[in-house]
């Protein structure tokens, strides 16, 4: 990663993509072990803990999508994951119900969406530089996409006021909707596909990818009056410390351990509460 020069002083920089990843997946597990068992009485310092992962994975993945060599296949294994999840939430759901776990998590959407975003404003560039209407007009529409995406949920919205269609129809067409990433419903919100998207533009200036977290988690604290999403600044630590490298890979680690973990925790919070 020779292009990514930062202006972090070398013998600050110790971690790699790898260690940022294992750092941030250590966080994970401890907040999906208070979300799972927070109605026995998890401590809420769990949750706390892990609000700066999502930022790492973004800050991370900003850089992966830069370098991949083929960004097609990457998104094509990003939307797989994203279906995939979906129905492991659904299917864990109706089979060992738990009223005390909402599952919602699908973190693969949000970097989906972020990745179309990201698509589109390299295609922007582009367009502007190059004068190419075409590059422009394939942005414009990319950026619609994952806007327009969420239609589907407005429409099963609108039914639900209908006491005359099934409630299972309703049902099997939100889930269908759900198939389909939205900027509106991925996991974390527009706020977190922003932060991705920033993080890439953004990607050979380290300090400012920094500021622009701190500026998003103030406004998060202030937005929420307080609350505790505003944490996920401690992300800064860890950005501080990234040295461009991507240390030993393992591209696949993630994509079996996040749904691994989630089964995991889930299953036993359900059968074995404490």
């Amino acid at each position: 990663m020779t292009e990514a020069k930062h202006t972090i002083t070398k013998q600050w920089q110790i971690l790699n993509g790898t260690t940022i990843k294992i750092i941030a997946m250590v966080l994970m597990v401890l907040d999906h072990i208070h979300q799972m068992y927070a109605a026995d009485g998890a401590p809420l310092w769990l949750t706390m803990l892990g609000r700066p992962v999502f930022p790492l994975f973004l800050f991370i993945a900003a850089d992966s999508f830069f370098y991949t060599k083929n960004r097609v296949a990457y998104m094509k294994r990003l939307l797989l994951a994203s279906w995939g999840m979906t129905v492991l939430t659904a299917l864990l759901s109706i089979l060992l119900p738990n009223p005390d776990v909402v599952l919602m998590n699908n973190a693969f959407s949000t970097f989906f969406v972020a990745g179309v975003y990201v698509q589109a404003w390299d295609w922007l560039v582009r367009g502007i530089q190059e004068r190419k209407l075409t590059l422009i007009v394939k942005s414009l529409v990319a950026g619609l996409l994952p806007i327009l995406c969420a239609a589907p949920l407005l429409v099963v919205g609108g039914l639900t006021i209908n006491a005359q269609i099934p409630f299972v129809l309703i049902r099997i067409l939100a889930f269908v909707s759900l198939l389909l990433p939205s900027i509106m419903t991925v996991e974390g919100g527009p706020i977190m596909v922003l932060l991705g998207v920033l993080f890439y533009v953004f990607r050979k200036r380290r300090v400012l990818q920094i500021f622009i977290l701190l500026l998003i988690s103030g406004a998060v604290f202030i937005l929420n009056r307080g609350g505790i999403q505003w944490l996920m600044c401690g992300a800064a630590i860890p950005m501080l410390l990234y040295n461009g490298e991507k240390g030993a890979g393992r591209k696949q680690l993630f994509y079996i351990f996040y749904p691994a973990h989630i089964v995991l925790l889930y299953v036993c919070a359900t059968i074995f509460p404490i």
